[in-house]
Parts: structure tokens; sequence; C-alpha cells
């Protein structure tokens, strides 16, 4: 990645993807995010709002993009309006620190933290957050707008399908799949499917009524 880097968003994602970009040595421009304009976060700039069109023009041509916001419809809702209105895909922001094997499959905008392994033949999707020391194992499968817990392990074939959250710590044990936008809650250990939408806790986690 050669050219410098437009956020989206200066919240905690926003200033964990600054710190991955940092660790890669990409330069970030600016950050654009709507509640913080014209203030500076942790010595980075922010601009203006995340539909500025004054910056997102910039966006394939001088810059790439990243989207940190922390809202899952409001980060979806700007990939949307990144390809329509500009052509463009976010790009991964995968720190330095993290492995990530050669024969995984990675998609694009995706947030991948310190620590953390993607592990062989993996697929991870689009615009998923991949916190710190997270595991993704061999031939798990990830879809997009996951979000995975710092700690949190997909073990080997397991699936993930979209929209779906692990909270931190969570094993999915392998061959086990979690359902679109089902939710996963903090330290739990799942061994049985969870249906779409639902939400799960405990060890073994348990459906919570």
């Amino acid at each position: 990645m050669q050219n410098p880097v437009i956020i989206l968003g200066a919240q905690k994602l926003g200033t964990t993807a600054l710190d991955i970009f940092n660790s890669n040595s990409v330069m970030v421009y600016c950050f654009l995010d709507d509640k913080l304009q014209q203030e500076e976060v942790n010595n980075v700039a922010v601009m203006g709002n995340t539909e500025n069109s004054d910056f997102l023009k910039l966006v394939g041509k001088k810059c790439d993009v990243f989207v940190a916001v922390e809202d899952s419809a409001a980060r979806k809702g700007l990939v949307k309006l990144l390809k329509e209105e500009y052509k463009a895909v976010p790009v991964n922001a995968i720190h330095r620190f993290s492995a990530v094997s050669e024969n995984a499959w990675l998609g694009h905008g995706n947030l991948v933290g310190a620590g953390a392994i993607i592990s062989n033949n993996a697929r991870v999707g689009d615009n998923n957050i991949i916190h710190a020391r997270a595991l993704v194992d061999t031939k798990a499968e990830v879809g997009d707008n996951v979000e995975i817990g710092a700690g949190a392990i997909i073990n080997a074939e397991a699936v993930v399908e979209d929209g779906a959250f692990i909270g931190t710590g969570a094993v999915v044990v392998s061959g086990v799949k979690i359902g679109k936008n089902a939710r996963v809650g903090a330290g739990s250990v799942v061994v049985a499917d969870v249906p779409a939408k639902a939400t799960v806790f405990g060890n073994p986690a348990a459906p919570v009524k």
C-alpha cells in the first residue's frame, strides 16, 4: 500500500486503525468523523464528517480509505456509499504483529488487530473487525460485517455468518455454525450451532431468554 489513508471514524475503532497503519509505516492523511470535526486525534486532524465529498473524492486517486465507524449499520452504509458514489472499496488494516497465512483468503475492509492469527485456508469476507489476539483457525469461514472480540477463538472449520458478533474470549468449537446476526457473549464456549439472530452465553453456551 503506497497511498495515504483516510480513516472514516475517529473513535475507538478509528484509533485502532490508525495504530495498525502506523505499525506498517502507512501515512494516515486525516480522519473524517461526524462528532469530532476540526479536532486532532492522536496527532491526526479530523477534517470533516464521514460523507465529506471534498475528501472522499480523493479516494481511489490520491488516497485509500478505511471505514472504522463504531455502528455496524453506519459502517455498511458508508461502504455502500464508497462503492456506489466513488467506485472505491476500503483497504484492509492488518497489524504488522498479526499473522495472516499466505494460504488464507481475505476480502476488503477488514481490521486485523495486533497478535491476531488467521490460519491457513481460512476464509474471511469483507468489512470484518478481528480484534487483538483473536484466532480464525484452519478452514474456518467468516462472512461479512462480523466482529470477533479480543482473544476469541474460531476453531477449525467453524462458520461465522454475516453480521454475527463473537464476544471477547469466546470459543467457537470446530465445525459449529454461528448464524447471521447472532451474538455470542464474552467468554462463552459454543458447542452447537447458533440460529440466526439468536444470543447465547455461558459454558456451554445456551440461549439467552
